[in-house]
C-alpha cells in the first residue's frame, strides 16, 4: 500500500481511492501520480470493482493542485517528459470503469483538472474550485484549457483560466463544472449512494456507455451514432443483456455478473 494513496474496497462494487497528503493539501507530485496510475491498473483487472470514487484525505482539500516545489528550476524538456510519463488525467478519463470525484475542500489547478477527468463530480458545499496557474505565469497543463470549456463553455472557461479566480461549489454547479452539490456532512454518504447505484448495473454496459459518451467529444454526430449502435448491438451477445431483460419482464431486480 502506498503512503500517499489509500485504496479501500467497499460494498456495492465500489473502490475508494484517497490521496493521502493532508499536510500538503493533497498536492500532486510524482509519487502521487504514480500511485494513482498503479492503483487504476490493479482496479482495472478487479472484476469485483465496477465504480471508483476518488477523493482527498481530510476536509481541507480534494487536491489543492500540483506540488509547486517540483516546478522550481524545472527545464522544459524535463517537464514535458514528466507530464507525458505521468498523465494521470488521460488515465482517469480512459479508465474503462466509471470514476466519481468526491470533492472536499480545495480543488485547484491540477486537482481541478483531475476532477474534470472523472466522469461525475460531487462537491461539498464548502469546496472551492479553480485554475490559478496564470498567477504563476503559466497555464493549465493537465487538460484545463481543453476539458474545462467542454464542460462549462468557452466564456466561463476563459474567465476561470485568465483570472485564476476560485469559485464556490454552488457556482461550479450552476455552470456545469460539478454535477451535484451536497452538504459537507453528507458528501461521503451521497457520493457512495451514487456509486452503489452505478455499481448495481452491468459492468459491460457501464464500459460501453462511458466509451460512447466520451466518443461524442471527438466524433461528428454521424460517426458517434455509428459508434453507439455498434456497442448497442454488441451488448446483445452478453449474458447481462439476457439477465436484464428477464428481470424486467419478471418484475425483479437484475443480478448482473459482467458476462
Amino acid at each position: 500500500m502506498s503512503d500517499v494513496l489509500t485504496t479501500e474496497k467497499l460494498d456495492g462494487h465500489v473502490a475508494l481511492l484517497t490521496v493521502n497528503r493532508p499536510d500538503k493539501m493533497n498536492a500532486l507530485n510524482g509519487e502521487v501520480r504514480c500511485a494513482i496510475t498503479g492503483a487504476l491498473d490493479e482496479l482495472k483487472e478487479d472484476d469485483d470493482v465496477r465504480v471508483v470514487v476518488l477523493t482527498g484525505a481530510g476536509d481541507k482539500a480534494f487536491v489543492a493542485g500540483a506540488d509547486i516545489g517540483e516546478f522550481r528550476d524545472a527545464r522544459p524538456v524535463e517537464q514535458y517528459r514528466s507530464m507525458q510519463a505521468g498523465d494521470i488525467y488521460s488515465r482517469v478519463e480512459e479508465f474503462p470503469k466509471p470514476v466519481i470525484a468526491m470533492i472536499n475542500g480545495y480543488c485547484l489547478g491540477g486537482g481541478c483538472e483531475l476532477a474534470m477527468a472523472c466522469d461525475i463530480r460531487v462537491a461539498a458545499e464548502s469546496a472551492r474550485l479553480g485554475q490559478p496557474e496564470i498567477n504563476l505565469g503559466i497555464i493549465p497543463g493537465g487538460g484545463g484549457t481543453q476539458r474545462l470549456p467542454r464542460l462549462v463553455g468557452e466564456g466561463q472557461a476563459m474567465r476561470m483560466v485568465l483570472t485564476g479566480e476560485q469559485i464556490s461549489a454552488e457556482r461550479a454547479g450552476e455552470i456545469g463544472l460539478v454535477d451535484q452539490v451536497t452538504e459537507d456532512e453528507r458528501l461521503r454518504e451521497e457520493s457512495m449512494e451514487l456509486a452503489r447505484t452505478i455499481g448495481d448495473k452491468s459492468p459491460v454496459a457501464l464500459q460501453a456507455a462511458k466509451e460512447s459518451i466520451l466518443a461524442s467529444r471527438r466524433m461528428p454526430l454521424d460517426q458517434g451514432l455509428k459508434f453507439e449502435r455498434g456497442w448497442f448491438s454488441l451488448l446483445f451477445s452478453t449474458d447481462d443483456k439476457e439477465e436484464g431483460v428477464s428481470a424486467f419482464l419478471e418484475k425483479r431486480e437484475a443480478e448482473f455478473e459482467g458476462r
